[in-house]
């Protein structure tokens, strides 16, 4: 049988995977984060003005990355005639269009943002952080305006204040989070500290003062994320949602909201796997937008009745757009989408989402993605991919390296198990404790559903996960269940241990996420496992996954290990992406193969993926 449609080649699904971030405006433009796989990894400022198109301000060959908090975020900052970003060894400044560097201060530093008359920024060392400014007249002049033991945040000005986010060593920014005020003038000190929310059982993130001089943030105090307003006296609800309007704050530099012009408000909501954009009118009432997006990256710039967004959708990968929202009818400009030709046309699997009950009475809900081209009824091997965080979400758009299994005649579930994001707090806490469980079993339970359904292929179910999905995975094929496989990329494997070597951000994670099922006992793994990790990994150190691989060759135990010669953490958006896809779809094929050789049906071997 031949199919009827080209098969998505790993070149063309690396390139194709083109990430934008962290937008901002100044100076009549649109800036933005954009990083491309072919380049490494590394990350380009780009620009857009009307009249001029799109080009990278950025000197060649310069990684703007922030590492601060490990995941960084806030790299970059546009001041008149200047750039500001962070690489490797610090802060830099570089005259537009010059390409020449100018090194400002050393460290870790993030969360860039215009003060008055100055740059703040947050950073970090192993001692805690420090809100820093930085004269833009005299860049050699640096003052800390605010300190901590823990962790800093979202430094934002006001009038004559400043506002920040903070939260101890003890905690994560979504578990515990504080906003504080002070008094604020550019080369004085800051006033007496005023805290205005948070605490143990909330997280108050992204605060930033509205055109009304109030102060913003959302809070989960109501158990979502939602919009509150401080007037310098008392606090008060904007716009009640039953979603969270806030990401997950593993990044610095996020911006759920924005305000429009008129008293108007943008703000992104999440439901599940979905975001959608809303507008919160003056009188409170919340008006969707209709927008042709699922996915909304927690980016937004406002400029009078426009707003600029990061947004994808199922069958259009990330784009960065303006909405025109002057009329009751928004229209949408795209400005930059990381398709390229080649994929322009290509057809795509379109994901549907399922919803099974599980015992406890709660609902996992899952995103299956059917082969590329199958009929109604199909029938497939099938991959279940459990999400890195554990504190993250499925992300309902289109995503080239899924694609290019369903291309080949799988089909992949993304899961949302307990402990994921965009369900409310109470459930974003549960897994505290529960790691390597309920994690498990939600996977394990979505799997058996599409088995039973007639979806998937016995003994052709595999799973895979990145980061603590890759603890999920290892955990699911050490225990009886529907899995035939597992691929492991950039996995944790011990949490006691990543408790002592992880980055100083994430340390608070991994104690309240311990406790569970504790490290992976190479005795105990039942099914062939792919690892993929790279040698450069400061999140996940690769010494633990050699160390399983050395117990698991001592057992006689089937395995393969894929090191990556100087990759980080990310993987995908390294550039041995490709040799990772490739080793993956041989691994499951492997996996087929043995099995087929086993039960002596050698047309198993192939199943239905006859695509190559």
């Amino acid at each position: 049988m031949a199919a009827d449609f080209a098969a998505v080649s790993v070149e063309d699904a690396v390139r194709a995977s083109t990430s934008y971030d962290q937008l901002r405006t100044g100076d009549g433009a649109l800036y933005w984060l954009e990083t491309r796989p072919e380049s490494g990894g590394h990350g380009t400022v780009t620009r857009w003005r009307p009249g001029e198109g799109t080009r990278t301000i950025s000197p060649d060959g310069f990684d703007v990355a922030s590492r601060a908090h490990a995941y960084g975020g806030g790299s970059f900052a546009v001041t008149e005639g200047a750039l500001w970003c962070v690489g490797e060894a610090g802060l830099y400044r570089s005259r537009c269009g010059s390409g020449q560097l100018e090194l400002i201060t050393e460290g870790s530093v993030g969360d860039l943002t215009v003060g008055d008359g100055e740059l703040l920024a947050v950073r970090e060392s192993e001692q805690g952080d420090e809100i820093i400014g930085i004269s833009l007249a005299d860049p050699t002049q640096v003052r800390t305006l605010a300190a901590s033991s823990g962790f800093l945040g979202a430094p934002r000005p006001g009038p004559g204040l400043l506002a920040w986010a903070v939260w101890s060593e003890r905690d994560m920014p979504w578990d515990a989070c504080e906003v504080w005020v002070a008094s604020y003038l550019s080369g004085g000190r800051i006033g007496i500290p005023r805290k205005v929310a948070g605490g143990p059982d909330e997280s108050a993130v992204e605060p930033r003062w509205g055109p009304d001089e109030a102060l913003y943030f959302l809070s989960d105090r109501s158990g979502w994320w939602n919009l509150y307003r401080w007037n310098g006296d008392t606090i008060e609800a904007v716009a009640p949602v039953a979603g969270d309007c806030a990401a997950e704050p593993w990044e610095l530099g996020y911006a759920s909201y924005d305000f429009l012009a008129a008293g108007r408000i943008a703000m992104v909501v999440q439901e599940g796997p979905r975001h959608r954009l809303v507008v919160i009118e003056p009188d409170g009432a919340v008006r969707p937008v209709d927008l042709p997006y699922t996915s909304i990256k927690p980016y937004l710039v406002a400029q009078g009745t426009t707003l600029a967004l990061i947004g994808s959708s199922p069958t259009a990968a990330p784009q960065v757009g303006v909405v025109h929202l002057a009329d009751e009818d928004p229209r949408l400009e795209v400005l930059a989408r990381s398709e390229h030709t080649e994929l322009s046309k290509a057809e795509v699997s379109t994901p549907t989402e399922l919803r099974i009950g599980v015992p406890g009475g709660r609902e996992v809900v899952a995103l299956v993605y059917p082969p590329t081209g199958s009929a109604a009824d199909w029938r497939a091997p099938l991959i279940v991919r459990a999400h890195p965080g554990p504190t993250a979400s499925c992300l309902l758009r289109l995503d080239w390296q899924a694609q290019f299994f369903t291309s080949r005649g799988f089909a992949v579930v993304d899961v949302d198990y307990l402990g994921s994001t965009g369900y409310g707090r109470s459930f974003r806490e549960a897994l505290y404790g529960r790691w390597g469980f309920d994690d498990v079993d939600d996977c394990a339970a979505v799997a058996n559903h599409l088995l039973e359904i007639g979806r998937a292929v016995p003994g052709q179910v595999f799973i895979r996960g990145a980061s603590a999905g890759g603890y999920t995975a290892l955990h699911a094929v050490s225990k009886d269940g529907p899995f035939a496989a597992a691929t492991a990329v950039s996995a944790i494997v011990d949490p006691d241990r990543w408790a002592e070597t992880v980055p100083r951000f994430q340390r608070a994670h991994a104690m309240r996420l311990r406790g569970g099922a504790g490290r992976v006992h190479a005795a105990t793994v039942q099914r062939p496992v792919l690892f993929i990790h790279g040698t450069a990994d400061a999140v996940a150190v690769v010494e633990d996954v050699q160390e399983l691989a050395d117990e698991l060759v001592a057992l006689g135990v089937g395995h393969a290990l894929l090191l990556l010669p100087d990759v980080g953490h990310y993987v995908a958006t390294s550039s041995r992406a490709g040799a990772a896809l490739e080793a993956e779809l041989a691994h499951y094929r492997s996996a087929m193969a043995a099995a087929a050789a086993v039960s002596g049906d050698h047309r198993a071997a192939i199943g239905s993926c006859w695509r190559t």
